[in-house]
């Protein structure tokens, strides 16, 4: 959760000291333990530094080396610091310290732009090259850390947060109308853009080389499709499987302080609890100790999973602290629209502030959270489409027939006609069975039908711009939805808006079900060993067996948090009808806004959720322009 922030001229022009530390000083949260900065002629390049392992204890950044030929800033940490550091060595690497930052700085001395391929592990970095007079740029392949940047052709500037570039004098403060759309319509489709023209992210698994000649933006990462994994049986998947969930805790487990662990109760965080207390158990957790944190809903039914996360307490025996969710005022979130200048993240995405700032308090800097299961481990029935396309007609009937004894003969022809023979249709037929069908419009609401015609364009241009993007080739019909999650701008965005709230938190937070060698296994397994009949996270719930008590092994429910959209629908309504000046209507059309407040008692939870998702982001995009501004009463 560190922040980085950095100006390089590429025009020979100096950067004054001041400006740098303008960036910085609109990071402080990042920097509780210090913030530097590295100012020569023209590059100036700033560090705010939370230190979360005992190897960042000998860390000072801004880095460089011995004749400061180089010079990295880093936010992130290095999971196969075990690995790479015996690499370095054998390579005849002088190691200074034992920190990461020491890790890729000379990983890049020796393998340049290609050290990427050696690191592991949740990063943002920028090493200026005196040598070579270029930047090199990198985000770490889930995308975990964020990074934005700025480039007019002749001047670079980059930062963790948005506020930091916006904050440099000459950058203007013009809105992104092409974004607008997008979270209007609830239809994410960019991964490289920010609410702010000229300001770029850099998407996950990419890297940036910047220099005289300009700027290459190239991927370095993609998961190797040709890697099945081979196995004789399904006991040695689920061996496999559970080896893997154990290191990738441990690896990301590493702390100098007490590991925090969100345990919501369901099967995803719930098993990383019980690992990592099993790990500290058997003396292999890195961090000096556990505590566990669950939200209490003791007023909500449908979103309480108490009885879930005390069970998980009882069978590790270990504690759970439980803390109420966190409802903020709406006021709060127009707040953090100004200040921060970016979306302020929706309701459900804060409720676990207070997890955060409890973890913190009780000397916590890492979190652990299941954020990931959901994508990864769930699978889906293409496991029809992927035996009819191979033409194994045994493991076609062998899944059907399994289906057959859960749901019954009609359901299960239905799922092969549905999953099994429309994949592998034409993508043109599957594109007019959809628009025939309506299917891309969420929850039966066509998104798009509240747009004005100026911002309806903005989306038009939107989706010619990324979604013209190929799909890379794919072996299996079940690789082609990994590959739709993991190019999702909707996760992409969800993740760093909860990235941007923990570090307020002062807390860094860690997802092992997002990190590359969990994505590349998604790949690599059929879809019949993640779901079988209406049983998901098959392979996921075989592996934790014992590990987490049967009543959370065996549960098919989730809780549903959209109560927190709900506690705000008449707030949203006095702030967006009390006064029309505040709806823009370059935005909306006309008496939209009255529309979506206007219940039916025949509308479905899923059609008020959309409504409400749709009402917030009107509220957040107006409040990031600094259209509302002024509330009416007790808003």
């Amino acid at each position: 959760m560190s922040g980085i922030a950095g100006i390089i001229r590429f025009d020979g022009g100096p950067v004054e000291r001041n400006v740098i530390e303008t960036m910085t000083a609109a990071m402080t949260y990042r920097g509780p333990d210090g913030i530097h900065h590295w100012v020569r002629g023209s590059v100036a390049l700033g560090q705010c530094m939370l230190r979360t392992t005992a190897e960042s204890l000998e860390e000072t950044q801004p880095l460089t080396n011995e004749d400061e030929s180089l010079v990295l800033v880093m936010d992130g940490r290095v999971d196969n610091w075990e690995e790479l550091r015996r690499e370095l060595l054998t390579r005849g690497a002088v190691l200074r310290t034992r920190a990461d930052a020491e890790l890729v700085l000379r990983a890049y001395e020796i393998w340049g732009p290609e050290c990427l391929s050696h690191i592991d592990g949740d990063f943002a970095l920028v090493i200026w090259d005196a040598r070579r007079q270029e930047a090199f740029c990198a985000r770490d392949h889930m995308g975990n850390k964020p990074f934005t940047y700025h480039w007019d052709g002749k001047i670079l500037i980059f930062a963790s947060e948005v506020r930091a570039i916006l904050g440099v004098p000459g950058i203007r403060r013009t809105l992104n109308e092409g974004m607008v759309a997008e979270f209007l319509a609830c239809d994410w489709l960019s991964r490289d853009e920010t609410v702010w023209q000229t300001i770029y992210r850099l998407p996950a698994a990419h890297r940036a080389i910047v220099s005289s000649g300009g700027l290459l933006v190239e991927e370095y990462w993609t998961p190797d499709l040709d890697a099945p994994l081979r196995f004789s049986d399904e006991s040695e998947i689920v061996g496999h499987y559970r080896d893997l969930l154990e290191e990738t805790v441990r690896r990301m487990s590493r702390s100098h302080a007490p590991l925090a662990c969100e345990v919501s109760g369901g099967l995803d965080s719930s098993a990383l609890f019980a690992v990592a207390d099993e790990l500290l158990k058997r003396g292999q957790l890195p961090a000096p100790n556990l505590d566990g944190y669950t939200l209490a809903f003791d007023d909500d039914s449908e979103a309480n999973e108490l009885v879930y996360a005390r069970a998980v307490a009882r069978h590790v025996g270990r504690p759970v602290q439980e803390v109420p969710p966190t409802q903020l005022s709406i006021e709060w979130f127009r707040q953090w629209a100004i200040v921060h200048r970016e979306f302020p993240a929706y309701p459900n995405s804060t409720m676990g502030l207070g997890i955060r700032a409890k973890a913190c308090e009780r000397g916590s800097r890492v979190l652990l959270v299941g954020v990931g299961g959901d994508q990864w481990l769930c699978g889906s029935r293409s496991y029809y489409a992927e035996a009819l396309a191979a033409g194994r007609w045994d493991e076609l009937l062998g899944c059907m027939d399994d289906d057959r004894h859960e749901v019954g003969l009609p359901k299960t022809v239905w799922w092969v006609l549905r999953h099994g023979c429309y994949p592998l249709l034409p993508e043109y037929v599957r594109t007019t069975i959809r628009w025939m069908l309506r299917v891309d419009r969420l929850g039966g609401i066509d998104t798009r039908a509240w747009l004005s015609p100026r911002m309806k364009a903005a989306l038009r241009m939107q989706n010619y711009k990324h979604r013209r993007m190929a799909t890379p080739r794919y072996q299996r019909v079940g690789q082609r939805e990994n590959w739709l999650t993991l190019l999702s701008a909707h996760s992409a965005n969800a993740r760093e808006q909860e990235e941007s709230m923990a570090s307020s938190a002062g807390i860094e937070v860690r997802r092992p079900f997002f990190c590359r060698d969990m994505v590349q296994f998604a790949f690599s397994t059929p879809a019949r060993w993640r779901l079988r009949g209406n049983t998901d996270k098959f392979l996921h719930r075989r592996a934790i067996d014992g590990l987490v008590p049967d009543v959370v092994r065996d549960r098919q429910s989730k809780a549903d948090f959209t109560i927190m959209f709900s506690r705000y629908r008449s707030l949203l309504q006095r702030v967006l009808t009390g006064d029309p000046t505040c709806i823009p209507t370059d935005w909306v059309v006309a008496g939209s806004a009255e529309w979506l407040f206007r219940a039916t008692d025949l509308e479905s939870p899923v059609h008020s959720a959309v409504k409400l998702r749709m009402m917030w982001s009107l509220f957040a995009c107006a409040a990031v322009d600094g259209r509302l501004t002024a509330f009416p009463k007790r808003a």
